[in-house]
């Protein structure tokens, strides 16, 4: 079953603007696919093979000649030299544009070679894991919580819900060994493999909390310095997201440090060892729903308002939001996500203090308040106040 991306458009329309076009994401994001899909006529070569990879680096030459344009190279990491040579290529005719299309699962690599060699020939964009629209769950009665558990247990991969027979602790289990073998092995020289599996897992039971990096380290075994290089490879990689503290003068902030997320509820759940019934009685259930809020809401602004900008507040007096929002015209909106299925008025009242902290700066001309939970539909409950479901986030922020 083919699901549509909501991004399809938007890559289409880049792709007539640039010569080439680079298309991040973790592996198994649908890259490969949407892309062959919306571009039919290219040329397609991947270099997960590693005699093409070898080829396109030393041979560029022969390698253009054996792969016409336009063409569509997948997973181009694995030949970071074949970018200078594109340069080259695109300069020959530098007003045509849609010539190269490519995919990459290691944003920062391709992200640092791009400024080098592709700088103002190529647009970067990321594919992130499906929304809850592309899935078709945004009508999830509130009182299902089997339902609710089943998405979160499964994530947002789209080959398991193209195929819904297929089962997620094997799923998982199949991706975990693939990206440790081939995406950590080329990020970064991991000694121990089985060191970074314990490492992963201790950071799925951290998710949604203050990074400890200094904690991380002591409980894992390993060095500061190996717990950033790591976190820089989880990030590399898609897995994870570092989310930093508001950072304008709204007061003084005693946390500093970042918030962790994963990027997808279903590896989360597979390394915290939650199914079914396990993740509805367990008590991590309201930090895994944190973070499905959290990507639903980067997922929206990644496709629709990558201007925004996305934060979590936090101050000495432990006063907390778990999202902040700045958009346009000076607007901030304070979100809190709640697991129940109807938050009582006592949950609005922390964002209210968090919303006159903001309020006395006089910086900002407008401040919305936001209880994200399993609600059905979204609710305005007063000028500035609002209880949005966690199924129309976008509904909301459009």
């Amino acid at each position: 079953m083919w699901i549509e991306r909501e991004l399809s458009n938007k890559i289409i329309e880049l792709s007539q603007l640039f010569p080439a076009l680079i298309l991040t994401g973790a592996r198994q994001a649908g890259k490969t696919s949407l892309l062959q899909k919306l571009f039919p006529n290219y040329s397609y070569v991947s270099l997960d093979s590693r005699i093409l990879a070898e080829q396109a680096e030393e041979s560029p030459e022969s390698f253009f000649k054996d792969h016409p344009q336009p063409l569509l190279i997948d997973e181009v990491q694995y030949a970071p030299e074949l970018l200078r040579h594109l340069k080259i290529e695109i300069d020959r005719n530098r007003q045509k544009k849609g010539r190269f299309i490519m995919t990459g699962s290691q944003k920062f690599t391709l992200m640092k070679e791009v400024s080098e060699s592709l700088a103002g020939r190529c647009v970067i964009l990321s594919l992130p894991g499906l929304t809850v629209r592309e899935i078709g769950l945004s009508g999830l009665k509130t009182d299902d919580i089997a339902s609710h558990a089943k998405l979160l247990i499964r994530g947002t991969f789209p080959e398991l819900w193209a195929d819904r027979a297929i089962p997620e602790r094997e799923f998982f289990q199949s991706y975990l060994a693939t990206y440790l073998e081939r995406d950590l092995r080329q990020v970064l020289n991991v000694g121990s493999l089985r060191d970074f599996e314990r490492f992963l897992r201790a950071c799925a039971a951290r998710s949604s909390q203050l990074l400890n990096k200094s904690e991380l380290a002591r409980d894992v075994g390993i060095s500061q310095p190996t717990v950033n290089e790591w976190i820089s490879a989880l990030e590399a990689s898609n897995q994870v997201t570092l989310l930093e503290p508001f950072f304008e003068n709204v007061g003084k902030r005693l946390f500093k440090s970042p918030k962790l997320y994963f990027n997808d509820t279903g590896m989360l759940c597979f390394l915290l060892g939650l199914s079914g019934e396990s993740l509805i009685n367990s008590t991590l259930i309201g930090k895994v729903w944190e973070n499905f809020v959290h990507s639903e809401i980067s997922k929206w602004l990644s496709n629709y308002r990558p201007e925004w900008s996305l934060w979590f507040y936090r101050d000495q007096q432990n006063r907390e939001a778990d999202f902040i929002i700045q958009g346009p015209n000076d607007k901030i909106r304070i979100f809190d996500a709640k697991w129940s299925e109807m938050p009582g008025k006592k949950s609005f009242l922390p964002l209210f203090k968090i919303a006159e902290i903001f309020d006395r700066t006089g910086r900002f001309k407008e401040t919305d308040v936001v209880l994200i939970s399993r609600i059905s539909g979204t609710r305005k409950i007063g000028k500035g106040r609002f209880h949005v479901s966690a199924f129309d986030i976008a509904g909301y922020l459009k």
